[in-house]
């Protein structure tokens, strides 16, 4: 399936200063995972950023399993959110695991960035128009696709909802995720009611080791 175009013209930050014109995203190629911290480290620390470019810079890094291995925890029972990087506060990049079948709610983003590359399956992204305030109807649905490895998609809430699915019973999919700013709570949408409901995340691992957090109730965001 041909991925539609997210945006036509380049979007800024907010929470950052407008830069006067993007940067030529050719400049920033990832060889390996270490390398994309590396530069991500290194954009954010601007005052001025480019969705854009933080986009093919995402894109631009090739999945290979022996460097995400390690931060890559599965549950049994759910999909899981293993934080890679912190960001110096400014972002989060984290690793999500999908056994088979398992998938999100339909959530918001707090008013943040998030981009989502496939480093291995494929997953089912269903876009959504937010609910009427009084949220007493089914939600709408806009669009879904499928992404597949190596592909990257961004989102805000400007853009809707999503939920994310590995609609596989036989393959697992693993997705690498960077949000900014950083938050740690959502709402989560009813899709026959279009009610919300604020939810608080937790990490079931930080930088390659599990925390108090992976046995208990599972939050929802992706």
């Amino acid at each position: 399936m041909e991925l539609p175009a997210v945006m036509e013209q380049p979007v800024m930050m907010e929470q950052r200063v407008m830069m006067e014109q993007p940067v030529q995203t050719e400049m920033w190629k990832a060889q390996s995972l270490a390398e994309l911290v590396r530069i991500l480290h290194r954009l954010f620390a601007e005052d001025k950023i480019c969705v854009e470019e933080v986009q093919a810079l995402m894109e631009s890094y090739e999945s290979t399993p022996e460097e995400w291995l390690q931060y890559a925890q599965f549950d049994q029972y759910r999909y899981t959110r293993n934080l890679v990087d912190s960001g110096n506060g400014k972002f989060n990049l984290m690793i999500l695991c999908w056994g088979e079948g398992h998938g999100s709610s339909i959530h918001d983003h707090t008013d943040s960035h998030c981009f989502m590359k496939i480093l291995q399956g494929n997953l089912k992204e269903t876009l959504f128009e937010w609910p009427e305030k009084k949220g007493n109807g089914e939600m709408i649905k806009k669009s879904e696709r499928v992404l597949r490895e190596n592909q990257c998609a961004y989102i805000n809430d400007s853009i809707g909802l999503h939920r994310v699915e590995n609609i596989s019973h036989t393959e697992s999919a693993v997705s690498l995720h960077l949000y900014s700013p950083p938050f740690d709570s959502c709402n989560t949408f009813d899709q026959r009611t279009g009610h919300k409901h604020k939810v608080k995340m937790t990490f079931y691992s930080q930088f390659g080791e599990r925390t108090h957090c992976a046995t208990a109730v599972p939050q929802e965001n992706n």
